[in-house]
């Protein structure tokens, strides 16, 4: 049959619209171009923990993928090995007990924890409350959803935490979910107990499911764990993802976690069991024995390895003049620019091309991370002394 000589023309789907290519997507294709001509660039930007997890999780892994019977397709709702070592996890760390068969649901890490959240919780048209600063997946993944994005503001003046006063002066007739992550990405302020339980009285008071993102705590993590569903009543309101990329140094792996209560794990496995399926059974058995993993090795993977690598940063942040909290937690040190700069962007450019090193403009958080830099420990002790070394000698401040 024959087809007339007219050139072949489709539309992408209206959402698209709505939301860009993720920045780290699109200025790493530059950072790989750079090095291709032998620039060498430091990257500071992304938080993918470099060093690997403990030998015990790679032996299993090893272990069990020999096996005949591991390749076969697994259960949406994870292995009964693996949730058990998620609920032993949380008695552990959080003191929270956590019923293995109905309050958890293993995740192929948080951003698909947020796609079926929002998927199970919000209509097109309804609104969903995203802290300003705050991770651009709550953003973006609800817009191309149909949600309404709703700012609420972290400030410097109270410490990165929400203002309940303004919260509660905001229309939230639509609103659905509330999304929260302490220890906070990018600021670095800190999990606090008030906070957690002002979120759970504002969920029940308004019938908002509050989503916490809590990958952060073990990352030059001191004292006690928190989790907002230390609280009571959080269970009711509240889900709190956790992931093994940070904590377990476990990037790549893509293991998470959702917990909260039984009829909340059933709406949002409905979605998830019509999208994927279960992750490949050796790397769920090989993740439940990372959950095993010493105090000692959390000592020293979480704490020791970042503790250097944060003194580092610090001197870069004095280096270019930026002013920064040194209470800051996580893996990743929270700095604002000197006056003379009109935005980060203009500094983080001027960073890259004029010495080699590639840290993250804070304006890719929102619009309140306009004036700050963010810098990741995820690179070794004498990386982050050469790109000390490179910013100095371009005299950039």
């Amino acid at each position: 049959m024959k087809t007339e000589d007219k050139a072949f023309s489709i539309q992408p789907a209206e959402r698209l619209a709505g939301v860009s290519e993720y920045y780290f997507s699109r200025k790493l294709k530059e950072v790989a171009a750079m090095n291709a001509e032998g620039k060498d660039i430091i990257s500071l930007a992304i938080g993918s923990p470099d060093m690997p997890p403990s030998p015990e999780t790679i032996e299993t892994l090893c272990l069990e993928a020999q096996k005949p019977a591991a390749h076969g397709y697994q259960p949406t709702m994870g292995t009964p090995e693996l949730r058990t070592a998620m609920a032993g996890f949380y008695e552990r760390w959080f003191g929270v007990r956590l019923d293995p068969q109905t309050e958890i649901l293993p995740l192929i890490g948080s951003k698909e924890g947020i796609l079926h959240v929002t998927l199970a919780f919000v209509n097109p048209g309804d609104e969903v409350l995203v802290p300003n600063p705050g991770y651009p997946t709550y953003t973006s993944l609800s817009k191309l959803l149909g949600a309404s994005i709703v700012n609420y503001d972290l400030l410097p003046e109270n410490g990165w935490q929400p203002d309940f006063d303004a919260l509660e002066q905001k229309d939230l007739s639509r609103v659905k979910l509330l999304w929260t992550n302490y220890p906070n990405m990018p600021t670095g302020a800190k999990a606090l107990r008030e906070t957690y339980e002002r979120l759970v009285d504002f969920a029940l008071r308004h019938g908002i499911v509050v989503v916490n993102d809590n990958p952060y705590s073990f990352i030059l993590g001191k004292g006690e764990h928190l989790s907002i569903l230390q609280v009571p009543r959080a269970r009711e309101c509240c889900i709190e993802f956790n992931s093994m990329s940070k904590s377990h140094n476990m990037p790549g792996w893509r293991v998470g976690l959702l917990a909260t209560n039984a009829q909340f794990v059933q709406w949002v496995l409905k979605v998830k069991s019509n999208i994927d399926s279960g992750t490949f059974r050796a790397l769920q058995l090989a993740a439940a024995k990372a959950y095993d993993n010493s105090d000692l090795w959390h000592k020293q993977a979480n704490i020791e390895t970042y503790a250097p690598r944060r003194r580092y940063a610090e001197e870069i942040m004095k280096a270019l003049g930026c002013q920064y909290d040194p209470e800051q937690t996580g893996m990743f040190l929270w700095g604002r620019i000197p006056e003379s700069y009109d935005n980060a962007e203009e500094l983080t450019e001027r960073i890259l091309h004029e010495a080699r090193v590639f840290i993250t403009p804070g304006f890719i958080f929102g619009s309140n991370g306009r004036r700050y830099i963010r810098i990741s420990l995820c690179a070794k002790e004498e990386k982050m002394q050469e790109a000390l070394r490179r910013i100095r000698e371009a005299g950039i401040c």
